[in-house]
């Protein structure tokens, strides 16, 4: 892709701009706001101006080769650099390709079992012990918002706040239906069956301003159900607030009611967030569907198989025969297929706009 110079310095003439009202900024806000886009634009400047002289090396070169002393030595230098070039380029566009604005952001994880009953429970527990595992290894930090566990085990629901650079980039592909065959324990015959669970991933932006008005919203209190003894609630202290105008309900069940509070309209704004940002992924997708999706969560993206060892996600036609170390957190390969899928559509978009 031949990257119009023009476009390219567009990019440098705004980072100049940005640095310079860096330097004579005294507005508290601007100054956050200029360095968050300063920070945001340096790895796009640093891969603009390599592919300068990238290209300038090659002008270079080429008149070198009218040299006949040089002639060798430049074709040489010339044929290396034609092979690095497109790489470079590749880089660029990449950069400059339209891209999530919550890329960075942490995010909210919701793993609700669904059809299968138990066996369901127990697959929504092993997906969110796969996604801890992960986030560990990402040094991620995992604070749970709340869980419903199964009656045999896992949990019929638990929903979790996964802090750190870059959660919702990696993950925000696992939004969907995620189908598991396998022999369920409690099953004396040995007979396969297929359960699934729902997974969502939501952004947690922080400086996003979601208004919510007192009239539009209900806040119910009640009292949590513990696992017993001590743990039991005598207070009504879990907290149930109820979106109105949406009908979106979110509850938090810790101990402090005032702590509830703070938790509900955390999620309640995430979700309203999320509403938005699925309102313009809908507007997207008409005039481009990417085969990685938009995160729709009625749509059954993966298939679990344990009698066969293997994990298969539909929307990229990925099979792997690794199914033990991906529910050990491994999840690597999956992922980097869906980014890259994702990356080469927005790569074709890029094409696209520049004819």
């Amino acid at each position: 892709m031949r990257l119009p110079q023009a476009r390219l310095d567009q990019v440098l003439d705004r980072f100049h701009e940005v640095e310079a009202r860096m330097g004579s900024a005294t507005d508290g806000a601007e100054i956050v706001r200029l360095s968050k886009e300063h920070a945001e634009l340096k790895p796009v400047v640093d891969a603009v101006q390599g592919l300068a002289r990238a290209r300038a090396e090659m002008a270079d070169l080429e008149a070198m080769t009218a040299d006949p002393e040089m002639a060798a030595m430049a074709e040489e230098e010339l044929r290396a650099l034609n092979d690095r070039l497109p790489e470079l380029e590749r880089e660029v566009a990449l950069l400059l390709a339209p891209r999530d604005a919550d890329e960075n952001a942490s995010a909210v994880l919701e793993v609700r079992a669904g059809t299968g009953g138990d066996e369901a429970a127990l697959f929504a527990g092993d997906l969110f012990r796969m996604y801890s595992r992960y986030a560990s290894t990402r040094g991620w930090r995992i604070e749970l918002d709340s869980a419903t566990e199964g009656d045999a085990g896992g949990y019929k629901e638990i929903i979790a706040t996964v802090t750190g650079e870059g959660v919702f980039g990696r993950l925000k592909f696992e939004s969907g239906v995620h189908r598991v065959q396998r022999v369920p324990t409690t099953e004396s015959q040995g007979r396969i069956h297929t359960s699934a669970a729902t997974v969502a991933v939501l952004p947690e932006v922080e400086d996003v301003e979601i208004e919510i008005h007192d009239k539009d919203i209900r806040i119910d209190t009640f009292r949590a159900s513990g696992s017993g003894g001590q743990h039991v609630n005598t207070t009504d202290s879990a907290v149930r607030i109820t979106h109105l105008p949406t009908g979106i309900m979110v509850t938090s069940s810790e101990k402090s009611q005032h702590v509830n509070r703070d938790k509900a309209m955390k999620n309640l704004r995430v979700r309203l967030y999320d509403m938005q940002r699925q309102a313009k992924d809908l507007a997207r997708s008409d005039s481009r569907k990417s085969q990685v999706g938009s995160g729709d969560r009625s749509e059954r993206i993966r298939t679990y198989n344990y009698p066969q060892g293997r994990v298969s996600d539909h929307r990229i036609n990925l099979t792997l025969h690794s199914l033990p170390q991906i529910m050990e957190g491994d999840i690597d390969p999956l992922l980097n297929a869906l980014i890259a899928e994702d990356q080469a559509a927005r790569l074709a978009d890029l094409e696209a706009e520049f004819g």
